[in-house]
């Protein structure tokens, strides 16, 4: 087991290829710098990522990697939680990644509530395949890499994510490293789906939401007084409410930190009422068979159908 001592410890020796100064370097390190003041074991952790520029991070993380299919990171990143729930899973998605094709996944997690982490690498563009319009490039926006303006609406991924349930969501930027990764450490605490919507620069093709364009914007709703946290149905539904309202806020100012952090049952736990044996018995280091027999008793199960 290597140390985690220090961040280098998560950090593998593969080549980063990201342009120099994106964004992209920010949630790395942030990343990298949460999993150390947690101190998880390497091997405790599952990092999956889907395709484009977000979806390399896995290959720069030293855990258990999965370099999925596009748009699929987070379908991935729930089987392994559901299989083996004693590891700690995080997915990391681009705009375009995860809410264009995985927004279907996207939706549909929500009304689990697995307990893993979503990172959302938001930039507005597919940086990968030369700057196309991605989901979230607000409408009537031209950055240089279009030759029109947008002429699609956007989605909205806060008011996306509290619409589909997730049990736990945020906004952070990722030249605010300090922030980014205290955030990711509150999302990784937290018992229940967690995404965070990080604002990312790319400095290749979107030349509109720069640094420049975000650091006189972006202001922490907590520190100007709101309490996302909700226990109970009645919480949620008042906290819910004014957290859609906020993620409809974009202009002069833009609202980054947790906008709910509700405290409920996971998909994990409600598993374990219908599944007796579900958390007792791991699926993926446990034996399943003795003498060439499965050890698992079926009958039951089979005369229900009968």
């Amino acid at each position: 087991m290597l140390s985690t001592e220090k961040p280098a410890g998560y950090k593998t020796d593969v080549e980063i290829d990201w342009c120099p100064g994106c964004g992209d370097f920010g949630i790395l390190n942030a990343l990298v710098l949460a999993l150390q003041e947690l101190k998880i074991p390497n091997e405790n952790v599952v990092l999956t990522g889907g395709i484009g520029c977000s979806s390399k991070i896995p290959h720069y993380v030293r855990v258990n990697a999965f370099h999925t299919l596009h748009g699929r990171s987070l379908a991935q990143a729930q089987a392994v939680k559901i299989a083996n729930p004693s590891l700690e899973v995080i997915s990391a998605a681009g705009d375009g990644d995860g809410l264009g094709i995985g927004s279907g996944h996207f939706v549909a997690a929500g009304r689990r509530n697995v307990d893993m982490t979503y990172l959302i690498f938001d930039n507005g563009v597919y940086g990968l395949t030369k700057g196309q319009a991605s989901p979230t490039l607000p409408y009537g926006e031209n950055p240089k890499s279009l030759e029109t303006e947008n002429i699609k609406f956007a989605v909205n991924p806060i008011f996306l994510g509290l619409a589909s349930g997730f049990t736990f969501v945020a906004r952070s930027y990722s030249y605010n490293i300090k922030h980014l990764k205290e955030t990711m450490i509150r999302a990784i605490k937290h018992k229940g789906l967690a995404m965070i919507d990080i604002m990312q620069p790319c400095i290749t093709y979107n030349n509109i939401n720069t640094k420049e364009f975000y650091d006189p914007r972006l202001y922490d709703i907590e520190k100007e007084g709101w309490n996302p946290v909700a226990t109970n149905q009645d919480e949620y539904k008042e906290k819910v409410s004014v957290a859609v309202s906020k993620s409809l806020e974009w202009g002069e100012r833009i609202p980054m930190g947790v906008f709910l952090d509700y405290q409920t049952e996971t998909y994990e736990q409600k598993l374990q009422k219908l599944i007796p044996q579900y958390g007792k018995v791991n699926y993926v280091t446990d034996p399943i068979e003795s003498n060439g027999k499965s050890i698992f008793d079926i009958t039951e199960l089979m005369d229900s159908f009968v």
